[in-house]
């Protein structure tokens, strides 16, 4: 199901302008995964529309809730309605060839006829009822996982809670004897065989099927790190130009993009803040065609949303372009709206040489801008100036000294606001004191090199470039990791990405940078780093750094990782063993069939990046099986993301993306696992998954080096 939620009422941009017009309890809109804008739809009466939208939720609750078999048989039985032409509720055998097609699966008419006829047993020509489900359990078996069960459970195929016991070791599980007997409960089918402590092959398929059975360790899908440090410790989930529904040039804005960043755990919006008429600052990106909403209709969705996802603290990152006046309103805005919500002052006693954590700062909000220095009321300083255009980065680098920059800066180009409806345009270093009072922890500052910015409060953060950032990372890896252990960094993509293109994060995340902001509306493989570096923790949008990132001691360098703390040398071998009802790319062209291949990618240090591909199978997308074996050297794990990537092989021009998932490697189990698939925005593509087997072993460093 593509509905990510139903907001009641007139929410949407579209519903706001009628509203007066349309009862607001007459409407309610729908919001889609994906870059499928919202439907906004309006009832003929309030009870119509509680109906819609109790019944919607019921189904997104139903679809959230269902077995992976329960997901199978519903794609099974749609796809079978739509195969059966004459709507007689039979299957004849040009209904079947044509069934095979939809569900991804080219066989010879041989193949095909014999299927049919080993379930036509009223010899008919016809399948009805009983019939038809037969051709779907023969067209479901999993020869690999029969092979596996047979292997476990011996001559009689039928496991017992010991040889069950054994299997789940075998896996790498510290399971007990009534942990197994708990699986056997819990997933068995069969009545009699339960109450004999015994699992038949359907119970094990559900089983490997469950989360019990996926690669990703269930115990990570909940709060499990120490929240309790710095929020300088956790890397950061961050969005950049958030208000986008598409690209940067003419793209529409909505307080939409909010909800959906904020329903995905996101934990740092950005807010681009220009003068808008009538008195009130809109928000889109300045000096383009992309459309406008109102600043406060934004921080309205934030108060609605801050933490529905996660209860840990929200940062809005204003790019403050408006005069004092306007910023006046937007303090005002701030306050009024987000209330108590709205941290205004440090909590606790740690003093300015550490911040605060996310557990003590759990359902506040922070502001990340300027600030005047002391008792200032307006400054003409660089560090007070009223606009927090992604030009804190500054002119410094890794050393105390400061160097002057000579080169132009390419990676982002600082422009002076526009004027509206032929209003003067404003004085850029003027920043209103009911502002800046609201900045507490997150103070934007220019860059002036790591040993300045050691001698500064740890509230003061600066803005790099992605470009900034590479470059400071290879000029002075080990002193970013130490700046980043006290202090906040934020990372921004160039701004010659005018199509909304992402940078790839994880050589950000190798240095500790926390706040490494992508643009969540375009899809794609930087994406799904940032899904698969967030689905630990809860996917509460923060994720506890590792030690080696944490001290202000360090001597650990992304760049020669070996030479000091984190690397922990290990071998990951995949066996890509098979997959299961991939989905059709192109459903418009029925003779069109998948011919897929796996790629799994390992994403860390410079060192440990590889890829690796099985072959492609033709012809077949509905149960490919490949059993071939990938093997990758990690040498700094806990950094380390494992991406697997299903593509449609193509002999003629570029693979087709089908599916993917990543995860942190430290989230991998061991063992026989299904993966999950989901789409390139992230969306699970049910019933889809690969079958694999994962070995992870230690490797000495004398073998590594």
């Amino acid at each position: 199901m593509d509905v990510q939620c139903v907001l009641e009422g007139c929410q949407s941009e579209v519903l706001r302008g009628l509203c007066g017009s349309i009862p607001e309890a007459h409407c309610f809109t729908v919001v889609f995964r994906g870059p499928r804008r919202g439907l906004d739809l309006a009832c003929s009466s309030e009870a119509e529309a509680r109906h819609w939208i109790r019944g919607l939720r019921r189904l997104q609750e139903r679809a959230q809730t269902m077995s992976q078999r329960d997901k199978l048989e519903h794609w099974i039985y749609g796809y079978l309605r739509r195969a059966d032409a004459d709507k007689d509720n039979t299957m004849s055998f040009k209904e079947v060839k044509s069934l095979l097609r939809m569900i991804n699966i080219e066989v010879t008419e041989l193949y095909a006829r014999q299927l049919f006829k080993q379930c036509d047993r009223s010899g008919n020509d016809r399948l009805e009822n009983s019939e038809i489900e037969e051709f779907c359990r023969r067209l479901t078996r999993r020869p690999e996982l029969e092979a596996l069960f047979c292997r476990c459970s011996g001559e009689d195929c039928v496991l017992s809670d010991e040889e069950l016991l054994e299997f789940l070791r075998e896996q790498g599980e510290e399971a007990t004897l009534s942990q197994a007997r708990e699986i056997i409960q819990e997933y068995e089918l069969n009545d009699t065989a339960k109450q004999q402590r015994l699992m038949m092959l359907d119970g094990f398929l559900m089983y490997l099927l469950s989360k019990e059975g996926d690669v990703f360790n269930p115990a990570h899908a909940t709060v499990y790190q120490d929240m309790s440090q710095p929020l300088s410790h956790y890397f950061i989930s961050s969005s950049h130009n958030t208000y986008l529904l598409q690209d940067q040039l003419g793209g529409p804005s909505s307080t939409e993009a909010y909800l959906r960043a904020l329903s995905r755990g996101c934990r740092c919006v950005e807010l681009d803040c220009w003068e808008g008429p009538n008195g009130e600052p809109i928000v889109y990106h300045g000096h383009t065609l992309t459309s406008r909403i109102l600043f406060r209709e934004v921080i309205e969705v934030v108060r609605d949303y801050a933490f529905k996802a996660s209860p840990y603290p929200l940062i809005l990152s204003l790019e403050n372009h408006c005069g004092r006046e306007q910023q006046v309103v937007m303090a005002r805005h701030l306050r009024s709206i987000l209330g108590e919500t709205l941290l205004t002052k440090s909590p606790g006693s740690k003093g300015t040489r550490s911040l605060p954590s996310p557990e003590e700062l759990k359902g506040r909000i922070l502001i990340k801008g300027k600030k005047l220095s002391g008792s200032d009321s307006s400054s003409s300083s660089s560090d007070s100036s009223s606009s927090s255009s992604e030009e804190e980065e500054g002119s410094g680098e890794g050393g105390g000294t400061r160097t002057k920059n000579k080169n132009k800066k390419k990676d982002s180009v600082k422009v002076s606001p526009v004027p509206v409806n032929g209003s003067k345009p404003r004085c850029s270093s003027s920043l209103a004191p009911e502002l800046s009072d609201l900045v507490v922890l997150c103070r934007s500052v220019r860059f002036h090199g790591f040993d300045h910015a050691s001698q500064q409060p740890a509230n003061e953060m600066s803005s790099f470039s992605e470009g900034k950032a590479r470059r400071l990372i290879r000029d002075f890896g080990n002193s970013f990791v130490r700046h980043n252990a006290r202090q906040l960094s934020r990372i921004y993509p160039s701004g010659l990405r005018a199509h909304s293109s992402n940078y790839s994060p994880q050589e950000m995340w190798n240095a500790g940078c926390q706040i490494v902001a992508l643009n969540f509306q375009t899809p794609g493989e930087a994406m799904a780093l940032n899904q698969g570096r967030f689905l630990q923790n809860g996917r509460c949008g923060y994720t506890l750094k590792p030690a080696f990132l944490r001290s202000a001691d360090s001597i650990f360098d992304p760049e020669h990782p070996t030479r000091g703390q984190g690397y922990q040398a290990k071998t990951l071998t995949v066996t890509v063993i098979s997959a299961q009802q991939l989905p059709k790319l192109n459903p418009e062209r029925p003779n069109s069939i998948v011919d897929p291949l796996v790629r799994v990618e390992l994403h860390g240090v410079p060192a440990d990046n590889a890829r690796a591909e099985t072959p492609h199978i033709n012809n077949n997308g509905f149960n490919p099986r490949w059993n071939h074996t990938l093997v990758f050297d990690v040498g700094v794990p806990e950094l380390a993301l494992v991406r697997f990537v299903v593509e449609d092989h193509d002999t003629t021009s570029s693979n087709d993306f089908v599916g993917q998932f990543t995860l942190p490697f430290t989230s991998l189990r061991q063992g026989y696992r299904h993966i999950h698939l989901l789409s390139a925005d992230g969306a699970p593509i049910s019933p889809a998954s690969l079958f694999v087997h994962i070995k992870v072993s230690e490797l000495s460093r004398s073998q590594s080096v």
